[in-house]
């Protein structure tokens, strides 16, 4: 284990020393004789009041070895010298555990927990309510320094609030208790923690008055993880104690936090159990791994206990188990099977999703799998393919990284350029300073990584470079416009730590950041198991990843007027990736497939694949380059002969509608369908231009011309595309077809050369004419 910074651990120490100030065994301790029952029976609050804890007198002489233990604690007490009140306050208390001693019928020595308790009550006003007269609530705190110091009384958790610092402070004296707090928290405002606040200081009391020592070189890892649990509202902040007391040299490091606890398996045959928390004892997967699959196996034990109950253990199962587990995982619900639903709101009763439902089916394998390399169970059957993940349930897997539209994307890249400390969240006097929250947003904005990368970025991540040369760290020349930034990212979900260019705006801005960070401790790193020092850590916490869903990007959604969803779902920290390596991938010099992939960090390029997403706009621009349209219709003029129509002349079978093919008219009524429109036959539907129809036709005055969409064959195609060698090929096919007037153009004998004439090609506008 990596220590601490020795700085830290180099503080000289305390030269106070302390005592504890009662002996108790200089005390009679046995139980209540019959004289001193009666005696205290017969005692009142006011009989105690005017004598005193003065065990000479008549009313006290009989209970004189009750009395001086606690004399002797009242005298011990700091602060009540000369303070008048607070004396009277200590005597009634110390009347109140005499007449409670009589009703209880023994000695305060021998009261158990609970019985301090119904004595001192949750509250100061149930207290009071208590018991009448002159005594008020002041005098519990003084009840409570006697069950401290008499009876080592720590159920500090089960009397509600009271003043930790005074209790500590009247025990052990203000000075140890003073230098205490001081250095702790002069530790924690090292770290960014506020001066002295009021609640780091009855944290760090009540674990000094667990520890019962005011000396922190006393404290204990044990006291400190005993407290976590009995500090109520306190608990927050017992971490950077923890981490305080570490740092100046007093106790190992806390432990790192495990993920998500475990909990104790209800409904769960014995024997299925044993086998889930050995194989738990024995994997190697990553501890966050290794309880959600025991989670999913506890599912799994009620599952079976509820509809087979007979199989109790692994060994048990057989390929049929394993078919009726894949069916009944298929038509779960969420909450079936639970040990409890807390916190499942209006989800609970829904089906499970496909990624639920391929999860479930993994853990499951890979814990059989497990158990049959290892031996513990007989191979009944192959994991791998009785417990596979049904074809319906894969067809709704698979990668779907979810592009942020350009405008929302726009607009959330202003918001964030734009942060200024009015728009900085605050929660629970957590506020990050504002160079913080500056350096993590640009880096979501920009660098294109994972929120856990993000989160572990180390100090020095960012290097700068000049025409490949390494810029100094103190040059002038880092600010250069051509200046390249590069950052190194951590060991991340697949690979190791590389190094990558960054748009210089995340450099500076986290340079800003390192240019005020508090010194923190080093941090475990639970990716490589190593103490590092990491970028984005602040009062000896690192900063959450969950902290850009949670925090940053609701503040930048409102700064920017957006809303934190869209059609595509909520905008999450995994969105930014997916945006920015769609837009790097469609820039107008775009990154290639290799290059976006070492940019991602990716192991494999069909990883990359999933996120270089062809943008609608480079699409449509690839789709109108390539000219669907115009390469498979051609529009062609077609003459409308209006007197025709009127006369009367087009219902007696004269021609009306003419197809202007550049060199003559058709008049085939059904041209679209004729196989010689690209290479004419010159059959009787045939005028050409320059005969005295063709003239006369043109001549006329009420005469409409419209364009009409003609589709090509392939053949026909190949010919707009290829030239005079397709032409060629094309007319050699259609020599024997017969035209329209039912003659071939072999029949017709028109030469070849004489049919290489298109039809009219009419595209955006213009005439296109041979």
């Amino acid at each position: 284990m990596s220590s601490e910074p020795a700085g830290a651990s180099d503080r000289p120490g305390s030269a106070l020393t302390w005592s504890w100030p009662i002996d108790a065994a200089a005390y009679d301790c046995r139980p209540l004789r019959d004289a001193e029952l009666a005696a205290l029976r017969a005692l009142d609050i006011d009989e105690i009041r005017r004598c005193g804890l003065v065990g000479h007198a008549p009313v006290l002489r009989p209970v004189a070895r009750l009395v001086r233990p606690l004399a002797d604690a009242q005298d011990a007490l700091h602060r009540l010298r000369g303070e008048a009140d607070r004396r009277r306050h200590a005597r009634d208390a110390a009347g109140l555990l005499l007449l409670r001693s009589g009703e209880l019928h023994r000695t305060f020595w021998a009261w158990s927990t609970q019985d301090w308790i119904d004595l001192i009550q949750v509250e100061g006003a149930e207290f009071r309510r208590s018991w009448g007269g002159q005594i008020g609530p002041n005098a519990r705190p003084f009840i409570i320094a006697y069950a401290y110091l008499l009876a080592g009384f720590t159920a500090f958790d089960r009397i509600g609030r009271f003043h930790r610092p005074g209790l500590a402070q009247r025990v052990f004296g203000p000075d140890p208790v003073d230098e205490a707090v001081g250095q702790v928290c002069g530790q924690l405002s090292d770290w960014g923690y506020r001066s002295r606040p009021e609640k780091l200081t009855a944290a760090t009391c009540h674990v000094l008055l667990l520890n019962r020592s005011p000396l922190l070189r006393d404290l204990s890892g044990d006291i400190l993880d005993t407290a976590c649990t009995t500090a109520g509202y306190l608990g927050k902040v017992l971490h950077g104690i923890h981490r305080a007391a570490a740092a100046l040299g007093h106790v190992d490091p806390p432990s790192p936090p495990q993920h998500g606890g475990l909990a104790e398996m209800e409904g769960v045959a014995g024997t299925w159990q044993a086998s889930v928390e050995r194989w738990y004892a024995t994997s190697t997967l990553t501890p966050k791994i290794r309880t959600s699959y025991r989670r999913v196996l506890a599912k799994i034990g009620r599952w079976l206990a509820a509809e087979h109950p007979d199989i109790t253990e692994p060994a048990h199962w057989t390929r049929q188990t394993c078919a009726c587990w894949v069916a009944a995982l298929d038509r779960m619900r969420i909450g079936d099977y639970n040990q409890w639903n807390k916190g499942l709101g209006g989800r609970q009763g829904q089906p499970f999703s496909a990624e639920t439902k391929s999860g479930y089916l993994a853990a499951t394998r890979t814990f059989f799998r497990d158990l049959h390399e290892w031996e513990w169970i007989p191979r009944r059957f192959d994991p791998a393919l009785a417990l596979r993940t049904p074809r319906s349930v894969l067809a709704l897997l698979g990668p779907d990284p979810r592009v942020i539209a350009d405008d929302i994307w726009a607009k959330l890249l202003w918001a964030g350029l734009n942060l200024d400390p009015t728009d900085l969240p605050t929660s629970d006097n957590r506020t990050y300073p504002v160079e913080l929250i500056r350096a993590i947003t640009l880096a979501w904005l920009f660098a294109g990584q994972r929120s856990d990368e993000i989160a572990r970025f180390r100090i020095g991540c960012i290097r700068w470079q000049h025409e490949g040369i390494p810029i100094p760290s103190d040059s002038d020349d880092v600010l250069a416009q051509d200046a390249v930034c590069l950052l190194e990212v951590p060991t991340h979900k697949t690979g190791t730590m590389f190094t990558k260019p960054v748009d210089p705006l995340v450099g500076k801005a986290i340079e800003a950041w390192q240019a005020v960070r508090p010194e923190q401790p080093p941090i475990l790193d639970s990716k490589t198991n190593d103490y590092v020092h990491f970028l984005f850590a602040y009062r000896a916490r690192r900063v959450s990843k969950q902290y850009i869903n949670d925090t940053i990007i609701p503040m930048l959604c409102r700064k920017a007027g957006v809303p934190t969803a869209d059609l595509r779902g909520n905008i999450t920290s995994h969105r930014a990736r997916s945006t920015i390596a769609t837009q790097l991938y469609n820039a107008k010099e775009p990154m290639t497939l290799f290059e976006l992939q070492e940019w991602l960090g990716h192991l494999d390029p069909s990883s990359t694949q999933h996120y270089a997403k062809i943008t609608p706009k480079t699409l449509s621009k690839a789709y109108q380059d390539a000219g669907y349209f115009s390469r498979n219709v051609r529009t062609i003029e077609v003459l409308v002969d209006r007197d025709a129509v009127t006369s009367g002349e087009a219902a007696n079978g004269q021609p009306w509608q003419y197809y202007d093919l550049g060199h003559g008219f058709c008049t085939y009524t059904f041209f679209e369908q004729c196989p010689h429109r690209m290479a004419c036959a010159r059959c009787d539907f045939y005028t050409p231009k320059n005969s005295s129809k063709g003239q006369l036709l043109e001549a006329k005055e009420n005469l409409q011309r419209m364009l009409a969409n003609v589709p090509l064959t392939e053949d026909e195609q190949a010919a707009v595309d290829d030239g005079q060698a397709a032409l060629d090929r094309l007319l050699e096919r259609l020599v024997d077809v017969p035209a329209p007037d039912g003659a071939t153009p072999r029949e017709i004998g028109v030469p070849a050369t004489a049919t290489l004439l298109p039809i009219v090609a009419v595209n955006q506008g213009k005439h296109d004419r041979s």
